[in-house]
């Protein structure tokens, strides 16, 4: 009997770190302030939007692009399976059911294609905004004039795209030869004349020719648009299209639009203050084969870290080469999201390895959907709006109700039947279930916090079926329990022990049963029943928590208590019970099957 008695000093320490555990949780919920599970479409509402592609024939799109954008945008709404966010093709159209979120999240969330180009720079042009920017900035007292702004430099200078080293930004040493390259890369040269200043001085000629003055406005001469600009390579259209382009305006910038890769593009700054002239996108979005965001290193800037495929991470090494070796403006490379140029540095070394970072004022919040919209690809299709809907949870809020009810009516007659059938150790089957409640609303409510789990009917029905499972892996110890007294053990102790080491193995095998189903489910459905499979999942695992850290060491603590040891008529484990008399030990017992 030396295994038994090896466990008697075990039950304390074992609830000790279950309720460790339990602290863990609620310290959790405490520091970021969530106290109550987040709801999904079903009960607390949300916003639906309808989206239509748009062809450049006005054509029916082909099946499998528009499977294709079904899928990458269930991937942003709802990659883990949990967030009760629904995707549905119906027609040409895709609708997008998103719980919890007002009308402009969702629009951004679904609706941005995520276009990402790697361009060199042919030409750029500083734009009136940026002028009537600096116009505004008093000059400082006893400083020299501060030259016209240079198309050498951005006006964002924070924004960048740099390489990446392979540890995390948060930990990555200043000192490694990535690291001297990240410095060395970025640095931009001394600022030149640009054609905005060239055409701001009608007196000066390029190269030192002096001009002819004119006598009059009306006299004088019409400049070239293209004077101060290497038009060397660029497409006479695209040339036009960058004169024409009205950055100053938002509306006018170019946001959204799907620009061709294998063209050359005329694109605005994010913030309208350049405009650009670039090349064909030698390094593309699908190229990429990660991307993540993180807090640059030395600074609080947020950053999105790229890693490129294989391929794209050669395409990368040869176009910064390219730009490496260009006269300026030609020696940036510019990063169009969507057709917006978000950055575009200077870069005075190759990049190789196959990484990078993009910088441009982040945020956590703004950084992380970026890397998500480019981790999860670009839409195939170009799409509009064509209806957005808040959608209502009264039907949802009775759903909840019933859903309450019947796991509280479950519950209660689970309660009933433990106290009714097993007496006192019924008392240890509520305990039980009060412990396993306290773990689901807590795990819950955590990973609403932090990993977007929204709480449906489905995963209320699966929650409530949780209820069997649990009261299941009591029942099955407890018969064991009686199995052992039954079977003339002469102290309730020793009965414990020993019917721990044989329900144990029945009742992992059937929790293992329940949660190979419950994965394979949550890997094959999607929607609703992948939500139901993972509640599932997720409570079976606290049902082994549960039975290992609770209701086995609860019972041994009771094992020493004299109103369960001698077998009081309550405690569920009297001699009437067990078959056995009193006085009679182990010749009054029962033959057993395996005897048999």
């Amino acid at each position: 009997m030396a295994r038994p008695t090896s466990s008697h000093s075990k039950p304390g320490r074992t609830l000790l770190l279950l309720l460790a555990l339990i602290l863990a949780l609620g310290g959790t919920m405490f520091l970021q302030q969530a106290f109550t599970p987040k709801l999904g479409l079903d009960l607390a509402g949300g916003t639906t939007v309808t989206l239509s592609p748009v062809t450049q024939n006005g054509a029916a799109p082909p099946e499998e692009i528009l499977d294709r954008a079904v899928n990458i945008i269930r991937t942003r709404v709802n990659g883990t399976g949990i967030s009760d966010a629904e995707v549905a093709k119906s027609g040409d159209n895709i609708i997008i059911s998103i719980p919890g979120v007002g009308q402009s999240e969702a629009i951004a969330l679904v609706a941005t294609t995520a276009e990402l180009r790697f361009r060199q720079v042919m030409a750029m042009e500083a734009t009136q905004l940026l002028q009537d920017q600096l116009a505004t900035e008093a000059p400082t007292p006893g400083a020299s004039p501060s030259a016209a702004p240079s198309s050498s430099s951005s006006s964002t200078p924070t924004k960048s795209v740099q390489p990446q080293s392979s540890t995390s930004p948060a930990a990555r040493p200043s000192t490694s030869p990535t690291g001297k390259a990240l410095s060395s890369a970025l640095t931009s040269p001394a600022p030149a004349p640009t054609a905005t200043e060239t055409k701001k001085q009608p007196n000066k000629g390029d190269n030192g020719r002096k001009a002819t003055p004119t006598p009059s406005p009306s006299a004088q001469p019409e400049q070239d648009p293209n004077a101060g600009i290497d038009t060397t390579g660029i497409d006479p259209a695209v040339l036009k299209q960058f004169h024409e382009l009205d950055c100053t305006d938002p509306k006018k910038r170019g946001q959204g639009v799907q620009d061709d890769p294998n063209k050359q593009y005329a694109g605005c700054e994010s913030d309208g203050t350049f405009k650009y002239v670039l090349d064909v996108a030698k390094v593309v979005g699908t190229d990429i084969d990660t991307a993540s965001s993180g807090v640059q290193q030395g600074s609080t800037e947020w950053v999105v870290q790229l890693d490129f495929k294989s391929k794209g991470a050669t395409e990368w090494s040869k176009l910064t080469s390219t730009a490496f070796n260009s006269q300026e403006p030609r020696n940036k490379v510019a990063v169009v999201l969507d057709g917006v140029v978000i950055t575009a540095p200077n870069i005075i070394s190759p990049i190789p390895g196959g990484r990078a970072e993009i910088t441009g004022g982040f945020n956590q919040k703004s950084a992380g959907e970026l890397a998500e919209q480019l981790k999860y690809g670009a839409l195939p299709l170009k799409f509009e709006r064509s209806s957005i809907e808040t959608v209502s949870s009264t039907l949802g809020q009775d759903q909840l109700r019933g859903g309450l009810i019947s796991g509280i009516i479950g519950l209660a007659l689970v309660v009933v039947y433990s106290l009714l059938y097993y007496r006192g150790l019924g008392i240890v089957a509520v305990l039980s279930l009060v412990v396993a409640s306290i773990l689901t609303y807590t795990a819950v409510v955590v990973l609403g916090q932090n990993a977007g789990f929204r709480l449906s009917l489905p995963h209320i029905i699966g929650l409530v079926v949780s209820i069997g499972i649990t009261a299941d892996s009591f029942i099955v110890y407890f018969e064991r329990i009686r199995d052992e007294m039954k079977e003339g053990r002469r102290t309730l102790r020793a009965a414990v022990e020993v019917a721990w080491v044989r329900a144990r193995r029945t009742i992992l095998i059937a929790d293992a049963v329940m949660f190979i189903a419950a994965v394979v489910l949550y890997v094959l459905a999607v929607g609703g029943v992948a939500g139901f499979a993972f509640a599932m999942g997720l409570t079976t695992l606290i049902d082994v928590v549960v039975v290992f850290m609770f209701t086995k060491p609860f019972i041994a603590l009771l094992a020493r208590m004299k109103f369960f040891a001698k077998g009081h008529p309550l405690s569920g484990l009297d001699a009437e019970r067990m078959s056995v008399s009193p006085s009679s030990g182990a010749a009054g017992r029962k033959t057993t099957p395996q005897e048999a």
